[in-house]
C-alpha cells in the first residue's frame, strides 16, 4: 500500500468521519443562528429564557472543568508531586473546556464584539453575574498561562517558558481561589428564583452545593479522560512510560478523594433539606426524582469508589467516574432545566429544539478534535527531553 494511501486510510476513521459531519452541521447551525437569529433555532421564550446552552454548555461545562484546579492544587499546594504527569492533561482539558463554555456561551448571547462591555464599558459591580463572567475570564488567563509552558516547549521559546514556569505556585493560587468564587456562584445565580425552582433542589446553600460537587467532577473528568486517552491509539503513542507507571496510583488516589467529597455533598444535601423542612417532599414524585440523583449518582458512587480504591479494581473506578459525571451533568440539567419552572403546565414547559442539540455537540466536537489535537503535537503526555529533571 502507498503512503498517500495509507494516510487516506488512517484519516477515514470511524471518528474523524462522524466528528467531520458534525463539524459541517455545526457550521451550518452557526450561520443560520448569527444570520437568523436566536429565535431561529431555540425554543426560548418568556418564561424559559435560558436553555441548553446554559444548563449544559455553561453550568456541566464549568463544573467538569474543574479537574484543572483539582488536580493542579492536588500536586503543588498538597504536595502529592508523584501525580505530575497527570497535571498537563487536566489543566489542558479544564482550559479548553473555558474556552469553549465561552464559545458556547456567544450563540445564547449572540453579540460577541460585546463580550467585554462588563469589564471596560459598564460594570455592573452588584451583579453575580458580573461575578461569573469576571472569575471565568480571569481564570481562563490563568488556565492559559499554566498551559502555556507546553506549548512554548514545543515552539522552543525556552526564555518565557522558564518565567511562566517560576509563577506555577502563583497560578495554581489563584486559580483556586478563582475557582472557589465563580463554582459557588453558579449555583447563586439560582438563589434569586425561589418561587421557580423546586424547593428540594433550591437551597440557599446552593453555591456551596456547587462548590463541593465540582471538586468530585473535577477528580471524575480526570480519570474518564485519562480511561478515554488511552483507549486513543494516536494520544497512547505519545504517553511517557512515567505517565503510564503514575496511571494506577492517580485513579486510586483520585477515587480516594472522590468517595470522601461525595459523601460530604450527600450529607451537606440532606442537611439542606433538615434546615428547610421539606422532608414530606420526598414521598412526592418530584421526591423520587430527586433521591435518583441523589442516591444513584452521589451516595452510590462515593461507596463504588471506596469499594475500587480498597480493593485496587480500576474497572470498577472508571465506569463510577463515568457514573459521577453523569450525575454531575444530571444536577446541573436539574437545577438549571428540569426541576426549574416546575410548576408550568407541560405544554409551557422548556425542551431543547434539535438546532439547539446540534449547537452543544458541535461545541463539544470542536472541544475533543482540539483536545487530540494538541495533545499529539505539544509535551502533554510526556516530559519535553530538554525539562525531563524538573520535577
Amino acid at each position: 500500500m502507498s503512503t498517500e494511501a495509507q494516510t487516506k486510510q488512517s484519516l477515514m476513521t470511524p471518528f474523524n468521519v462522524i466528528a467531520g459531519l458534525i463539524l459541517v452541521l455545526g457550521v451550518v447551525l452557526t450561520i443560520w443562528r448569527f444570520a437568523g437569529g436566536i429565535g431561529a433555532v431555540t425554543n426560548l421564550d418568556n418564561n424559559n429564557p435560558w436553555g441548553i446552552w446554559i444548563g449544559f454548555d455553561l453550568l456541566c461545562g464549568v463544573a467538569l472543568a474543574a479537574g484543572g484546579y483539582v488536580t493542579s492544587s492536588a500536586v503543588y499546594l498538597f504536595g502529592m508531586k508523584k501525580h505530575h504527569a497527570a497535571v498537563r492533561p487536566a489543566i489542558l482539558t479544564a482550559f479548553l473546556g473555558y474556552l469553549f463554555v465561552v464559545v458556547a456561551l456567544q450563540y445564547d448571547l449572540g453579540r460577541p464584539w460585546r463580550l467585554p462591555y462588563p469589564f471596560v464599558v459598564s460594570a455592573g459591580t452588584t451583579s453575580m453575574l458580573f461575578e461569573v463572567g469576571l472569575c471565568v475570564a480571569l481564570y481562563l488567563t490563568v488556565l492559559f498561562l499554566e498551559f502555556s509552558p507546553a506549548a512554548l516547549e514545543y515552539f522552543g521559546q525556552k526564555r518565557l517558558r522558564n518565567l511562566i514556569h517560576k509563577c506555577t505556585i502563583a497560578l495554581t493560587v489563584f486559580g483556586v481561589v478563582l475557582s472557589t468564587l465563580h463554582q459557588s456562584s453558579l449555583g447563586a445565580l439560582y438563589i434569586v428564583a425561589p418561587s421557580k425552582l423546586h424547593p428540594l433542589w433550591y437551597s440557599a446553600y446552593l453555591p456551596t452545593f456547587f462548590f463541593v460537587s465540582s471538586a468530585a467532577a473535577g477528580m471524575s473528568m480526570v480519570m474518564l479522560e485519562g480511561w478515554i486517552s488511552h483507549g486513543s491509539k494516536t494520544l497512547h503513542s505519545k504517553m511517557s512510560e512515567e505517565y503510564l507507571g503514575q496511571h494506577d496510583d492517580l485513579y486510586f488516589g483520585f477515587a480516594k478523594g472522590a468517595s470522601w467529597v461525595l459523601m460530604g455533598y450527600f450529607f451537606i444535601k440532606v442537611i439542606g433539606i433538615a434546615a428547610d423542612n421539606e422532608w414530606h417532599l420526598l414521598a412526592t414524585g418530584w421526591g423520587q426524582w430527586f433521591l435518583f440523583e441523589l442516591l444513584g449518582f452521589a451516595l452510590l458512587p462515593s461507596f463504588l469508589y471506596a469499594i475500587g480504591a480498597r480493593e485496587k479494581n480500576l474497572k470498577l473506578i472508571k465506569w463510577t467516574a463515568l457514573l459521577t459525571v453523569l450525575g454531575i451533568v444530571l444536577n446541573r440539567l436539574n437545577v438549571s432545566l428540569i426541576a426549574y419552572n416546575y410548576h408550568l403546565p407541560s405544554e409551557m414547559r422548556y425542551f431543547p429544539s434539535w438546532q439547539e442539540i446540534g449547537v452543544t455537540l458541535f461545541v463539544c466536537t470542536m472541544l475533543v478534535v482540539t483536545f487530540k489535537f494538541i495533545s499529539s503535537k505539544t509535551p502533554i503526555f510526556y516530559d519535553h527531553p530538554d525539562y525531563k529533571d524538573e520535577h
